[in-house]
Formats: structure tokens, C-alpha cells, sequence
């Protein structure tokens, strides 16, 4: 298991929720299509965490692994 891709994706994703969690308290204009977005964001990192916790350092800086790895996981693979 790659430690540092895991904690990269993983504290962006932390990241992205604190921010949505702060708009959605101070912003009365925060609607559906902004919480697409930003969840969008999120999801986007969690699911690079767990499909590419096993690359190389080498593979996280490429982008060839991009949409592969924001795709979601099956659901054999999690506990869903």
C-alpha cells in the first residue's frame, strides 16, 4: 500500500469536506448544482485513494491512471 498517495488523496478529500460543510453553513446561496461540484471533488479523491492505494510514486505523478482510478470502486471491493 502506497502510504503517501493514501494520505494525499485522503487529506484533500478531508479538505473538500470541511470546505463544503463551511458553505453549506455560511452560504444561503449554496444550492444542488455547488454540492454536485464539491462532492464531485470529493468522491473524486476518495476514490483515487482506494483504486490507486497500491501504485508506485512514479504512477501517482503520471496522469495516465486519472480516470481509472476516480472511477467508483465495485461494491465487492468495499463493504457497501
Amino acid at each position: 500500500m502506497n502510504k503517501k498517495t493514501l494520505l494525499f488523496h485522503l487529506s484533500e478529500a478531508a479538505e473538500q469536506l470541511r470546505c463544503t460543510i463551511e458553505e453549506l453553513k455560511s452560504d444561503a446561496e449554496f444550492d444542488e448544482e455547488a454540492l454536485r461540484v464539491e462532492m464531485g471533488h470529493a468522491y473524486h479523491h476518495l476514490n483515487s485513494a482506494w483504486n490507486g492505494r497500491n501504485c508506485t510514486d512514479e504512477e501517482h505523478q503520471k496522469a495516465q491512471h486519472f480516470d481509472e482510478w476516480r472511477k467508483f470502486p465495485k461494491d465487492s471491493e468495499l463493504f457497501l
